[in-house]
């Protein structure tokens, strides 16, 4: 079920008015069904999946909770994680393992070792797995509900979380409709606690919480739908676009994907605060970033943690030598770009943000040996502002296209004109309207992260006036959210 979509609206209307009328208990068992009509609405079987993670993970974190034997509770925890992370790898990235080997072993003059999923899977099965490609179809949301579960066992096994013994209450934890599809990807000292608790009707919750769902939807329909239009059109043969175009689209793709997906967080945290319920935020105006590594603490950052408490710090985070934190930085971000997407596109991008952070490191450690002092003045942070910004751009055309298409669009790069008119389907009225959308958004985002709705009065004007502007200004087009893919 799409966000944004008429259905969804009519979804979340019902379920909040009911979920207010009912007791403690009536509360959880709603929000775990209408959690599960909300997934099924997308394909109905694969619930069946969710469902056989949630039974192992569940008996896991009780067995590793209850055993006083080290090698046990690891060996508990290892058979949790492949468990998850086997589901994932094999519906995320079994047709990119097997095409990619298999292309390495034949160019070596080497038969095929991969089978086709048609040796594998019996064929009554395989008719529901398979899109009309032969491709294996990827559970929607399977990569942030299977950390989720993940972060659950591991909190366990290191005793910073009681296992949760109310198996309905585990299921929500994992299966909460808000942030179930592409998050936040929520801790369980941060849900599990909540799912017990029962909150009472609290209108500044109410009004915080719509606001902010407004705003998410004005994000994504307005603002991202509309560069969208952009960006599609400039990224469809890029070989026939001049340079200026294509630094045009790279800098809207920017903004595209970061009003589509911090709109779906927006939305997820509002939908979740109107009925008292408080998720972690997800972004802190990402584009204001005097770094990459500063970048990265402001963009999808239940992600970001994640990585760093569950691979960065295992692997020895900084703690074991400069070469190795380096080493460990980098095998981050390459994970990173293979949980965004099974291609080598999403690896070239994890690999440019490792890229950037070992560089500038070094960069430092350059300046710092030599006795340089970079002055801290206005002048300078606006241009390290300006010079994230272009680095992160450059990094997102791999994240949006192939590797061909944007070896091709790189190779425009240095033939930009300001001569050049600009190739797109919208009028100049409507391309300085995005223009001005884009102004709107880095001042809105810059003095008030957060609408004030303390008052009431302002808040009715406030809310309609959104929602109006939403109908009225918004594409309505059926555009998932980008982040629906992983």
């Amino acid at each position: 079920m799409l966000f944004n979509s008429i259905q969804f609206l009519v979804f979340f209307i019902v379920v909040t008015l009911a979920y207010f009328s009912l007791s403690w208990r009536g509360r959880w068992i709603l929000l775990l069904a209408a959690s599960c009509y909300f997934y099924m609405v997308f394909k109905p079987v694969f619930i069946l999946i969710l469902f056989g993670t949630i039974v192992i993970d569940y008996y896991a974190g009780i067995w590793i909770a209850q055993t006083q034997d080290q090698k046990r509770k690891k060996l508990l925890l290892i058979i949790s994680l492949i468990s998850n992370v086997g589901i994932l790898c094999f519906f995320k990235y079994y047709n990119f393992l097997e095409d990619s080997v298999n292309q390495v072993l034949q160019s070596i003059g080497f038969r095929p070792m991969v089978p086709h999923l048609e040796r594998v899977i019996p064929q009554p099965i395989l008719v529901w797995m398979v899109d009309k490609a032969n491709h294996i179809l990827l559970p929607i949301g399977l990569s942030f509900h299977t950390f989720q579960a993940m972060s659950y066992t591991i909190e366990v096994y290191r005793g910073n979380q009681k296992p949760e013994r109310h198996f309905g209450i585990y299921a929500l934890y994992v299966m909460f409709y808000p942030q179930l599809v592409a998050g936040p990807i929520e801790r369980p000292q941060n849900m599990l606690f909540q799912f017990h608790s029962y909150f009472k009707y609290d209108f500044e919750n109410v009004k915080s919480g719509l606001m902010q769902m407004a705003f998410g939807f004005f994000k994504k329909i307005v603002i991202s739908d509309r560069l969208s239009q952009v960006v599609d059109h400039a990224y469809l043969v890029p070989s026939e676009q001049n340079g200026l175009t294509l630094v045009t689209a790279m800098v809207f793709y920017s903004f595209q994907i970061y009003c589509d997906f911090s709109g779906y967080s927006d939305i997820a945290i509002g939908a979740a605060r109107v009925m008292g319920f408080t998720l972690m935020d997800n972004f802190r105006s990402p584009y204001e970033s005097k770094s990459v590594a500063e970048f990265w603490g402001r963009w999808h950052i239940s992600l970001s943690t994640w990585f760093r408490d569950y691979l960065y710090i295992p692997l020895g985070g900084n703690r074991k030598g400069e070469l190795k934190r380096y080493r460990n930085q980098f095998i981050v971000f390459l994970v990173s770009g293979l949980w965004h997407g099974a291609s080598w596109q999403f690896v070239i991008w994890g690999g440019l943000h490792g890229s950037y952070q070992v560089t500038a490191a070094l960069r430092d450690k350059w300046l710092k040996k030599a006795g340089i002092v970079i002055p801290d003045n206005a002048i300078i942070r606006l241009f390290n502002i300006l010079a994230t910004f272009s680095l992160v751009t450059l990094a997102w055309v791999f994240f949006r296209n192939n590797i061909t298409k944007s070896v091709t669009i790189l190779k425009k790069l240095p033939t930009i004109s300001l001569s050049d008119k600009i190739n797109t389907p919208l009028n100049q009225v409507e391309m300085w309207f995005c223009v001005f959308l884009i102004a709107f958004l880095l001042i809105k985002e810059r003095y008030y992260q957060n609408i004030p709705t303390k008052n009431t009065a302002a808040f009715f004007v406030l809310f309609i006036t959104i929602a109006f502007a939403t109908y009225f200004l918004g594409v309505f087009i059926t555009n998932q959210f980008i982040y629906f893919q992983f």
